[in-house]
Parts: structure tokens; C-alpha cells; sequence
């Protein structure tokens, strides 16, 4: 297939742009920056330099890719992490989930591309209990931060299955470039277990996420899919975990009351509140094989 990667240079481009090359299959990858063509080349991409948040950009780079599938990887997570202010660091990406979103959607209307694989976030804060299938939509729940950070995927989750696209719930990434603020943060011991650390979250390593990525494109399959491991976890399980693989001092713990007058009210949230997801689909329906099963085996490997 003709595979138009929109954000190739991206954490999970650099992953998924080199397996849909080995599986023969021809890419055109974009970004932002001149500067990053060479890298695409390298990976084995033509390299397009394109805006994903103007409409004409995205148009005029689509009609002369002449795909036959789309895929979202269009990101733009800038500094450091900022857990008192993250919408901030997530603005433009907030953008580009529905600016972006809508451009493709459109281009691909516009050209006659039959399939656009779009990249979501599986982060979940309603109540309940049991982990998240695809029959759940994603719920920020109350908060006024998490519901502000929640904007792209909400704007994604309504607008791409009408659009016959396909959404991938991915989970937390890891893997080479995904994690280093995070390892950093809990290598200096700015990373506390706040409260009891009972927040569930779902990881997938980028090589998966890609691997489950490609088998989407070549089955074309439909509607959405949570791209996760076989092993959700609480923050009081990986925190620890994830600091003794990489050589740190056990986490500090601190309480609510004064994580939130720390951090904020988001990083209460993210870490004593949320869902894991079930991966179910993603295995039957498209024969996804994991090579990294379980977020312990990953991050040990990967710190290694």
C-alpha cells in the first residue's frame, strides 16, 4: 500500500515508518521541520515537510502522497513536563487531535482515500470498575483539568467512527524517546506515590503499538481499538517498579491534601483516579502478538 504517515518523525513515526517499510509497503511521512527530512529518508520514508495545523498544507501533501490509508501521529508535546500547568505543554497537540483531525478527514474525502487510522489516548477517570473495552468511550470525568487535556481525544472519539475511520486507544508509551522525562523525574525523586497510588494505567511499548499500527492498515480494519498490554497497573505497583529498574531510590509518598496544593489538581487525578483498558479486540481481531506482554518485562529491558 501507499501509507501516508502524518507526524513520521514523532515518538511512534520512528517506529512504525521503518516496519511499514520492511513490510513493503511505500511511505510518505511528513513533519514540520525541514531539518528532520533527512531522518525520514533514513527510515526509509519520501519525507514532506507539511503543517497539520493548516488546512492547505495538509490538503496539498495529501493529493500528491495519493495514499491509500492515512495514519495520525501528529503530536506536539513541547519542554518539560509541567504537571501544575499540563495543558499548557499539551496545547498545540490538543490542536492538532482536532484541527489536524478535521484536515485529514477532509483531505481524505477530498482524494478519495478509503481509510484514516487516527491516534488516541487510553486515559480514562469515570467511575466504575472492570477494565475499559472499546464499547466504553473515554471519560474525563470531573475535573476541570483532565476534562481540558481530554478535549483532542473526545473531539477524535466522536467525529473519526463517523468518518468510517478507526481510532487507536493507545496506552502510556515507553520505549526509546517515550519515557526519558518520566525516568528523569523519578531518578531525581520528583516523582511521588501520591495517596494510596490506586490510578490504573495501561502501557504499550512503541514497537508494539506500531506492530499493532501496520496490522490495522493491512486489514483494514474499522472503528476503534485499545492498542494496551496484557497487564494494567496501579501507579502503587510501576512507580516502584519502574525507579528499581532504573537504579533509584524507592519513591516518596505524599498525601493528597498536599500533592494538590504541590501539583495541582491533575497529578491527584493521575495518580489515584483512572481505568486500565482490555486489549481483547485488538488480539482477536487482528492477531496482534505482543512482544513485550507486560510493562515489567519492558521497562526492565528497556533500562537495562
Amino acid at each position: 500500500m501507499r501509507v501516508f504517515v502524518a507526524g513520521g518523525t514523532g515518538a511512534i513515526g520512528r517506529r512504525l515508518v521503518p516496519q511499514l517499510v520492511a513490510r513493503g509497503h511505500q511511505v510518505t511521512a511528513t513533519t514540520r521541520s525541514a531539518a528532520k527530512t533527512g531522518l525520514l529518508k533514513q527510515l526509509g520514508a519520501e519525507a514532506v515537510v507539511m503543517d497539520g495545523l493548516d488546512a492547505m498544507s495538509v490538503g496539498e501533501a495529501v493529493a500528491a502522497a495519493r495514499p491509500d490509508a492515512i495514519v495520525h501521529e501528529m503530536t506536539a508535546i513541547s519542554g518539560k513536563a509541567d504537571m501544575r500547568h499540563p495543558d499548557r505543554t499539551f496545547a498545540t497537540t490538543n490542536r492538532l487531535r482536532i484541527e489536524g483531525t478535521d484536515h485529514l478527514l477532509a483531505a481524505a474525502q477530498a482524494t478519495g482515500v478509503p481509510h484514516v487510522v487516527v491516534q488516541s489516548f487510553a486515559q480514562s477517570y469515570g467511575p466504575g470498575a472492570g477494565l475499559l473495552t472499546e464499547e466504553d468511550p473515554i471519560d474525563p470525568g470531573t475535573g476541570t483539568m483532565a476534562r481540558r487535556l481530554s478535549a483532542g481525544v473526545l473531539h477524535i472519539q466522536d467525529v473519526v467512527p463517523k468518518a468510517g475511520g478507526t481510532v487507536l486507544r493507545y496506552g502510556g508509551f515507553y520505549g526509546p524517546g517515550a519515557s526519558d522525562d518520566v525516568v528523569e523525574f523519578v531518578r531525581k525523586r520528583k516523582f511521588p506515590l501520591v495517596g494510596d497510588g490506586t490510578g490504573w494505567n495501561s502501557w504499550v511499548h512503541l514497537d508494539d503499538a506500531a506492530s499493532a499500527t501496520v496490522l490495522v492498515l493491512e486489514k483494514q480494519a474499522r472503528g476503534v481499538f485499545n492498542i494496551v498490554d496484557d497487564e494494567p497497573a496501579q501507579v502503587r505497583d510501576w512507580l516502584p517498579y519502574l525507579a528499581e529498574c532504573a537504579g533509584a531510590k524507592r519513591p516518596m509518598r505524599v498525601p493528597r491534601w498536599l500533592a494538590r496544593l504541590l501539583a495541582g489538581e491533575f497529578a491527584v487525578t493521575l495518580m489515584t483516579e483512572g481505568r486500565g483498558f482490555s486489549n481483547a479486540k485488538a488480539k482477536r481481531e487482528l492477531g496482534w502478538e505482543l512482544r513485550y506482554p507486560s510493562w515489567r518485562q519492558g521497562f526492565k529491558e528497556e533500562l537495562a
